[in-house]
């Protein structure tokens, strides 16, 4: 995996940087970011990498550049344009303490919301800032009932980037903050600033913590390839916008989805707006705009498989006048704390278990054992 990460010749000191999913909007923010002297960071996965793959291997080349020292831990800034903007959301949800903030620029969340693996309770610290038209205000509406810390703004308001930068720079990642909070469904992203949920086992359950999930819609797709839509592009029909490399299937790059099923397809947002009435698999047929010429593709609606819906959750907070660690979590039988030297000595407190003397700062492997909590330096 190629790992890119450019740089402004001022950057002799630790930076803010601009991080990026879509390696090929790099040339944009580093010429939006030069006279500020911002880094801007990208990795190029492999095409057919999964989003989770890319957001591991972004991840990787920000810590590689924070362990380098050319970039500053408490102002990495995830962000995203176009279509790329539902990465910002699902980046977020996945490594929530990676990022000081997020900006999205036009697109939709939809893709991330889709994936069950957006999590109200990841977005907390991390506030995102997401620029759109007044098309998304429904979606802004569905995020806000999930209690999704995200702002919404005409694109005009940040017209000039240089108002972009100042947003973001109002927001920095404290390295430990007194109260944190996050959900995952998999171990592998169990990071959750000073705690790493590292075990999993769905019979352990805890009310006290509700699911934080923001349901997306049904996820049904035409089974016509993967293919990217310009979804604000204003019509008439929807645009095929960027097909996969060594793409096989019926379509080609600048095609438009004129009718499905005879239902005429305006634009984007119809379209998107149809497959959500959509909730179980069948035949259909699409019509295709090719220049002058229309094509009848007999196809299939697909919908995904959806994923267990068992994740794990920790709440925990430091208690500077009880000198207390308190940690609450559903579904975690073993987790890693970093403690800050400025919260010892004192006690931990885990699910109702107390652990009495924490005197050492630094990491702690945490597991329970008949009722008593078993701590350990970390190796």
């Amino acid at each position: 995996m190629a790992v890119v990460a450019t740089a402004s010749p001022l950057a002799a000191q630790p930076k803010p940087a601009i991080a990026l999913i879509d390696a090929a909007d790099a040339p944009q923010w580093q010429a939006w970011t030069r006279e500020a002297g911002w880094q801007v960071i990208s990795a190029a996965a492999p095409a057919n990498a999964s989003i989770d793959t890319r957001v591991q291997t972004l991840a990787a080349a920000v810590e590689a550049a924070i362990a380098a020292g050319t970039v500053d831990r408490a102002h990495v800034y995830i962000a995203g344009r176009g279509e790329a903007s539902s990465a910002v959301f699902y980046a977020i949800s996945r490594v929530p303490d990676l990022w000081a903030a997020g900006i999205a620029i036009g697109g939709s969340p939809k893709a991330a919301l889709d994936t069950n693996r957006i999590f109200a309770a990841n977005f907390a610290l991390v506030p995102l800032l997401w620029l759109a038209g007044d098309e998304a205000k429904p979606m802004v509406e569905k995020l806000a009932a999930g209690k999704l810390n995200v702002e919404w703004k005409p694109l005009a308001a940040y017209s000039n980037p240089a108002s972009v930068l100042e947003w973001l720079l109002k927001h920095s990642r404290e390295p430990f903050p007194a109260a944190i909070d996050c959900e995952t469904n998999s171990p592998v992203f169990g990071r959750c600033y000073w705690i790493q949920m590292t075990k999993f086992d769905a019979g352990e359950r805890n009310d006290v913590l509700p699911h934080s999930r923001i349901a997306g819609g049904t996820g049904a797709a035409l089974d016509l390839g993967a293919f990217t839509l310009k979804s604000d592009d204003p019509g008439p029909g929807v645009l095929i916008a960027a097909l996969p490399p060594k793409y096989d299937g019926p379509l080609k790059l600048g095609d438009r989805l004129q009718a499905m099923d005879g239902k005429p397809l305006t634009d984007a947002r119809v379209y998107l707006a149809l497959l959500e009435k959509f909730t179980e698999e069948k035949p259909v047929t699409v019509t295709v705009q090719r220049g002058k010429d229309r094509i009848r593709v007999e196809t299939r609606i697909t919908l995904p498989h959806r994923e267990s819906g068992v994740t794990a959750r920790v709440e925990a907070q430091f208690l500077p006048a009880e000198r207390q660690i308190q940690i609450v979590s559903r579904t975690v039988t073993e987790l890693r704390v970093t403690v800050a030297e400025h919260w010892v000595p004192g006690a931990l407190l885990w699910n109702g278990l107390t652990l009495e003397s924490l005197k050492e700062p630094g990491c702690w492997l945490l597991s329970v054992d008949k009722e008593l909590i078993r701590a350990v330096k970390c190796q």
